[in-house]
C-alpha cells in the first residue's frame, strides 16, 4: 500500500502566479486537458503541418475538458521553436462540433491583458483566465491566429482528433466554412485548465505512455483512448477526477527520438509529475524499446540499442523513484501482446515476458493494471485477441481500449 506524505506540486507550466492554498470548498485550478508535446519533425513516420510550421494561419483545435468549471486557462508551448513565436490572436469558445463554435461561448483569449504575446524559444505560456462555464466531459475549441512564419512547431502528433487550419484571422468567425484544411495532430496546445468551486485535493491521474496510452487506431473524434474510457469509467462512478492522457506515439522508455519523442525517464517530471495536484500515474511502456532494438537504425529510432529486460527494469525503477519522491503514486501497466506485429522478433517477445513478470511479482510499483492479459487471445496468449485487434497486431481497437479501461481497478486509483 502507498504511504508515503503526499506534498504539493507546483504546476511548470505556469508564468503566472498560482492561487494562495486553498480551503475547502475555495476557488481551485485543475489541469481540465494536457497534451505531452513533442519536437517537430518530417520523416515516415509523421505527416502534419508542424515541420513548415504556419504563416497568416488560423488553426482550430478541439480538446474534451475533464473537469467543469466556471473560468479556464490555456496554456501554450514554445519548447521546441527555434524562434520566439509571435501568436497575433487566440479565442476559445465550446464547440458545436467540428471546425464550428457556439458563437454566444467565443471569448477573446488575453495574456496580461494584450491580445497577442511572443512566446521566447523554449518557453512556455499561461493565458490570462477567460470566464467560460464548462461542463466535465464537454469540447472547447482553441483557436489560434500565427500571423508571422512560425517556423517549426511544437506540436502533439498523435491526437486521435481533427484540428483545422485556415488562411488569415478567424478567430471570431464561429463557422467552419474558412477551416478547410484538416490534420490529426495538436499545435502549440500544452494545457487546459479549468477554475471553480472544488475541495483542494489531489484529484488527477495521469496516463503516461506510448502509442497504445495516447490511442493509436482508436477512432478519430470519438474519444475512446483507454484514458478517455477511464474518465467516463470515473464519472459514472460518481467520482471528480480527472484523467490526463500524457502518450506519445511511438515513445521508448530509455532513449531519446528525434521525431517519437523524449524518453520516458527524460519527459517524465513535465509530462507526468508536474501537473498540478497528481495523485496517481499509471504507465505503460517498453514495447518501442523492444521492436526497434532488433531493427535497422532509422532517423526515428536512433539510438536503439537491443533492448534486455534488465535495461528496462531500470528505467522503470528511475520512474518509480523518481514518483515517490513527490509523493505520488504510480502503478505499471504490463506491456500487451505484440505476436504477428511486423516487428515481432523472439528475442523481443522474451524480453517482454521478462518484463510483465517484474511488473506482477516484483512488488515495486504501488499497484499493477494488467494490461497484458486483459488483450490477450486466450487461445495464444502471445497475442491479441482478434475483438481487441486494430488490424496491425499491436495497437487494440476501441474495444481493445475499452477493455483496458475496464481492467483499472478504480479503487487502486
Amino acid at each position: 500500500m502507498f504511504r508515503r506524505p503526499l506534498i504539493a506540486l507546483l504546476g511548470a507550466w505556469s508564468l503566472v502566479a498560482l492561487p494562495a492554498p486553498a480551503t475547502a470548498t475555495t476557488q481551485t485550478w485543475t489541469r481540465g486537458w494536457a497534451a505531452a508535446v513533442q519536437h517537430p519533425s518530417q520523416s515516415e513516420w509523421i505527416s502534419n503541418w508542424a515541420y513548415a510550421g504556419f504563416g497568416n494561419h488560423s488553426v482550430r483545435q478541439v480538446v474534451r475538458v475533464g473537469a467543469g468549471g466556471s473560468s479556464l486557462r490555456l496554456r501554450l508551448s514554445n519548447v521546441y521553436g527555434t524562434a520566439p513565436l509571435r501568436l497575433a490572436g487566440a479565442s476559445i469558445g465550446r464547440s458545436a462540433g467540428g471546425a464550428t463554435v457556439r458563437p454566444a461561448t467565443m471569448r477573446t483569449v488575453r495574456f496580461g491583458g494584450s491580445a497577442s504575446v511572443t512566446i521566447p524559444a523554449g518557453g512556455h505560456m499561461a493565458a490570462d483566465p477567460v470566464d467560460l462555464r464548462v461542463r466535465a466531459g464537454e469540447h472547447v475549441t482553441v483557436t489560434l491566429y500565427l500571423k508571422d512564419r512560425t517556423g517549426p512547431a511544437t506540436n502533439h502528433n498523435l491526437a486521435v482528433a481533427t484540428s483545422y487550419r485556415a488562411t488569415g484571422d478567424h478567430t471570431r468567425n464561429a463557422g467552419a466554412a474558412p477551416f478547410a484544411e484538416r490534420s490529426t495532430s495538436w499545435y502549440y496546445l500544452a494545457g487546459l485548465d479549468v477554475s471553480g468551486r472544488r475541495p483542494a485535493k489531489r484529484e488527477t491521474i495521469v496516463a503516461f505512455g506510448d502509442s497504445i496510452t495516447d490511442g493509436q487506431a482508436a477512432t478519430t473524434d470519438a474519444d475512446r483512448r483507454y484514458p478517455d474510457v477511464l474518465a467516463q469509467r470515473l464519472k459514472r462512478a460518481g467520482r471528480s477526477e480527472v484523467v490526463l492522457n500524457s502518450g506519445i506515439g511511438g515513445n521508448r522508455v530509455l532513449n531519446d527520438s528525434a521525431c517519437l519523442g523524449e524518453s520516458f525517464l527524460n519527459r517524465f517530471r513535465r509530462d507526468a509529475l508536474d501537473h498540478p495536484r497528481v495523485r496517481t500515474v499509471i504507465t505503460m511502456g517498453g514495447i518501442n524499446d523492444i521492436m526497434h532494438g532488433d531493427t535497422a537504425p532509422s532517423t526515428c529510432t536512433t539510438p536503439n540499442p537491443k533492448a534486455t529486460s534488465e535495461a528496462l527494469i531500470n528505467g522503470y525503477r528511475q520512474l518509480i523513484r523518481t514518483a515517490h519522491a513527490e509523493g505520488v503514486k504510480i502503478i505499471g501497466g504490463t506491456i500487451p501482446p505484440f505476436k504477428d506485429s511486423p516487428l515481432f522478433t523472439d528475442h523481443g517477445e522474451s524480453v517482454r515476458d521478462a518484463v510483465n513478470e517484474w511488473i506482477r511479482g516484483g512488488g515495486e510499483f504501488d499497484g499493477i493494471v494488467d494490461f497484458d492479459r486483459a488483450l490477450a487471445d486466450p487461445a495464444d496468449t502471445d497475442r491479441l485477441r482478434p475483438a481487441y485487434d486494430s488490424g496491425d497486431r499491436l495497437h487494440p481497437s476501441d474495444a481493445g481500449y475499452r477493455a483496458m479501461a475496464e481492467a483499472v481497478d478504480l479503487a487502486a486509483l
